[in-house]
C-alpha cells in the first residue's frame, strides 16, 4: 500500500502560521505521516533526510511548495533524483505538479529552473541596493549589539563573573565577551 508523506518546513521559529498553513495542507492532501521541521534551507535537516528514508516504493513525497524542500536547482534535481530511486514520487501542491507523470516531470526541472533563477536576481537586485545605499551613506549594517553592552560586560567581570555567564546573562556570543575584555586590557 503506498503512502503519502508530508514535509513542513519554516526557516524560523517565529513563522507559525506559515507552518500551521502547511501541515492544513499536508492533512488535507492525505498525508498519513507529517515531518516537519524549523529550519534554514541551508541548515542541516534532519527531518528531510527522515522523511526521505521512510519513502518507500509507490509513496509521495508531498510539499506544499517547491521552496520548502530545496534551496537551488541542484539540490532540487538531486532530491528528486533520490526520490526516484526510491520509487516513489513527489508532489507539490500549490504548483499542482506531481512528477508520477512524465509531464509533471518536466515542469518540475523547469519550474526548479526558475525558480533558481528568481533567487539570483533577488539576490543581485539585493546586493545592488546595498551598494548603492552605502554610496549614499544611508546603509550602515547590522547594529554593533555586543559592542553596545561593553560597559556590562566589564562591570559584570568586574563581579567576579567569568565569560560564560556573562554571554548567557547578556544574550551575546561568547568569542564577544573575550573580544571586549581584550580590548579593554589594551
Amino acid at each position: 500500500m503506498s503512502l503519502r508523506i508530508g514535509y513542513a518546513r519554516t526557516s524560523t521559529l517565529d513563522q507559525k502560521a506559515g507552518f500551521e498553513a502547511q501541515l492544513k495542507s499536508l492533512e488535507a492532501a492525505g498525508c498519513s505521516k507529517i515531518f516537519r521541521e524549523q529550519v534554514s534551507s541551508v541548515q542541516k535537516r534532519p527531518e528531510l533526510e527522515r522523511a526521505l528514508d521512510y519513502l518507500r516504493d509507490g509513496d509521495t513525497l508531498v510539499v506544499t511548495k517547491l521552496d520548502r524542500l530545496a534551496r537551488s536547482t541542484a539540490h532540487l534535481l538531486a532530491l528528486s533524483e533520490t526520490i526516484q530511486e526510491k520509487g516513489a514520487n513527489l508532489q507539490v501542491l500549490d504548483l499542482n505538479l506531481d512528477t508520477s507523470t512524465p509531464t509533471g516531470k518536466l515542469l518540475f526541472t523547469m519550474i526548479g529552473a526558475i525558480g533558481q533563477f528568481e533567487r539570483e536576481m533577488m539576490l543581485e537586485r539585493q546586493r545592488e541596493g546595498i551598494a548603492k545605499a552605502k554610496e549614499e551613506g544611508k546603509y550602515k549594517g547590522r547594529k554593533p549589539v555586543a559592542k553596545a553592552k561593553a560597559d556590562e560586560v566589564l562591570s559584570l567581570k568586574a563581579e567576579g563573573m567569568g565569560p560564560m555567564e556573562i554571554s548567557r546573562r547578556l544574550g551575546i556570543g561568547r568569542s564577544s565577551v573575550y573580544r571586549i575584555l581584550e580590548d579593554a586590557t589594551q
